[in-house]
């Protein structure tokens, strides 16, 4: 292949978002680079730090990208080759109860989000609102007015010159301040720089099928301060996601039961969108495979060589952490100790749709299903053979792989599903395993552009039948294509439930899903959903119901030349 007479074929929509977020910019702010020559500084940035065949794997990762097959993301496509070379998108930092310990780690995030970075907190280590404060003979003011010092620095904070930082915030259900953290977002004023999260426990989950009481318990470990009725708490939990989104769940119990180091440490938090639990200052950077690259012309999915992007991907990976220069000592003695990477997909709703298969059906949670256990165990193999060269992650002992009798790995863990938002941009499929959210539709990106899209699935379907999609309702579309069309607010909450497990079953981290609801949705509605997600295995659930925000990220466009 001349790799370098190689142009990319992109959509109008991700040629912008190139130019906008990720080009390097001259004096003028003019890019300076093209998109083949971004990937090639990438590719050739990641394959330096193979020991031989640099030249080999630069072309095989650049083919990879040039190819949209795969991409990493985002602080990898932003800052590798440059001098600022921070590569990892998820971080995890601790906050001590002090008032030291919490502007510390403000200190070390502000750190993090300027190096393009995102960040996740668990706030349950604080003591609670009117707590006595023994240095000042005061009172504390709790984790939800440090969480806004937080949210305000954030926006303060341009993140590597292209994006404002993100955040996660993560209490405990059993903290004191735990009503006062569940309606903190129900006024949109205020925290817009976080996701928030209910640090979900066994306990409470076994206390609310059960309708009993459960523990509210002193931050400091000093036992029991009251009991609530877990029902009451969790109808408060959904009702406040009802209204605005937030919070969503995390059930930290079940992370930690799967946790692949737990003598190292136990989670507290995640990422910002939910799908990489990670310990104290640990870090982790992603990347995901476009699935409906590999659908042949005859209408077959070509495994052979999904499986080898697979291992391309993880090698891609574990040289980012060797690559990365980290904004922290800590985060980088801790990741290059359990060495994490998280593989995931893209494009896996477009995959269905030209297949003709329903996302809210059994064929599609199989097909999903065959999709994430292939990655998962190819990924894994593919790791176990870079320990036998480079060795294994340190922490390899006594973690559950080493207890379970795997084979040596060279990652703690290899399979992550992320949003994959600008980067399924670029390459103009589906983001992550979300259904198509509408044909037409526009999409608000943090640059303040609202960009008009039309599915390239979508458009390619309705060509088949000789049709424009750009001029046709979503009811003429549904009527040509049938039960195949699964835009995302048609799908119901139990198949959307549903899907997420299945990716979740083959996932060492977790999974980055929203469970859209319809604008008519109750409130009951978010709790069974809650339930479905708990019962079936999921580590974490984010429920969005339409319109219930001022502002969001996807909105239907609204053609005047439809008539149909």
């Amino acid at each position: 292949m001349a790799r370098k007479e190689k142009k990319m074929e992109l959509t109008e929509n991700g040629r912008i978002v190139l130019e906008s977020r990720y080009l390097q910019k001259d004096g003028r702010g003019m890019p300076s680079e093209s998109p083949e020559e971004l990937f090639e500084r990438v590719a050739r940035a990641v394959a330096s730090v193979e020991k031989r065949d640099k030249s080999r794997w630069n072309d095989e990762f650049c083919e990879m990208m040039l190819g949209k097959r795969f991409f990493p993301n985002t602080p990898t496509l932003l800052n590798a080759g440059k001098e600022s070379g921070q590569l990892s998108a998820c971080y995890v930092l601790p906050i001590v109860d002090s008032l030291e310990g919490i502007f510390d780690t403000l200190k070390y995030a502000a750190l993090i989000h300027q190096s393009g970075g995102g960040t996740g907190f668990s706030f349950s280590r604080l003591r609670q609102k009117g707590a006595s404060v023994q240095t000042t003979h005061g009172t504390a003011s709790g984790p939800v007015s440090f969480m806004k010092i937080y949210d305000t620095a954030t926006e303060a904070i341009k993140q590597g010159g292209a994006r404002r930082g993100a955040n996660m915030g993560v209490l405990s259900v059993h903290h004191p301040d735990i009503l006062e953290f569940i309606n903190s977002k129900r006024n949109n004023n205020f925290i817009q720089n976080f996701n928030i999260s209910v640090g979900i426990s066994e306990i409470f989950m076994r206390s609310v099928i059960l309708y009993k009481e459960y523990s509210i318990l002193d931050p400091r470990g000093r036992g029991e301060i009251l009991r609530l009725n877990a029902r009451d708490v969790f109808g408060q939990l959904a009702r406040a996601a009802w209204e605005c989104g937030d919070p969503g769940l995390v059930f930290l119990d079940r992370m930690n039961q799967l946790n692949p180091t737990p003598k190292v440490g136990q989670f507290e938090s995640t990422n910002p969108c939910g799908e990489q639990p990670l310990l104290p200052f640990e870090s982790c950077n992603l990347g995901s495979i476009n699935v409906l690259a590999y659908l042949r012309h005859d209408g077959q999915f070509d495994w052979e060589n999904y499986r080898e992007d697979i291992r391309r991907g993880v090698r891609f990976l574990d040289n980012v952490i060797d690559l990365n220069i980290f904004p922290l000592r800590e985060s980088e003695h801790i990741t290059r100790r359990n060495r994490k990477i998280g593989l995931g997909v893209m494009g896996f709703a477009d995959l269905l749709l030209m297949l003709r298969i329903p996302y809210d059906s059994e064929e599609g949670r199989n097909l999903g299903e065959s999709l994430m256990s292939v990655l998962d165990r190819e990924a894994k193999s593919y790791s176990a053979r870079l320990a036998e060269v480079r060795g294994g992650f340190p922490n390899w002992r006594g973690s559950l792989w080493d207890s379970l009798g795997y084979p040596k790995l060279r990652n703690a863990t290899v399979s992550t599903v992320a949003p994959t938002g600008t980067i399924s941009m670029i390459a103009g499929v589906s983001s992550g395993i979300e259904p198509i959210f509408s044909a037409s539709f526009f999409r608000n990106v943090l640059s303040g552009a609202r960009l008009r899209e039309i599915h390239l699935a979508v458009r390619h379907a309705m060509e088949r039948h000789q049709i424009r999609a750009e001029n046709v309702s979503d009811e003429r579309i549904s009527e040509v294509l049938g039960t195949a069309w699964s835009p995302a607010q048609k799908v119901s909450v139990e198949g959307h439930v549903k899907m997420q497990a299945v990716f979740q079953r083959h996932s060492d981290s977790a999974v980055s899903k929203t469970i859209n609801l319809p604008q008519s949705s109750t409130v009951q509605d978010v709790e069974k959903a809650y339930l479905l997600a708990y019962q079936l295995g999921c580590k974490g659930i984010t429920v969005y119901r339409d319109k219930s925000r001022a502002t969001q990220v996807l909105e239907q466009a609204i053609c005047e030349t439809c008539n149909e």
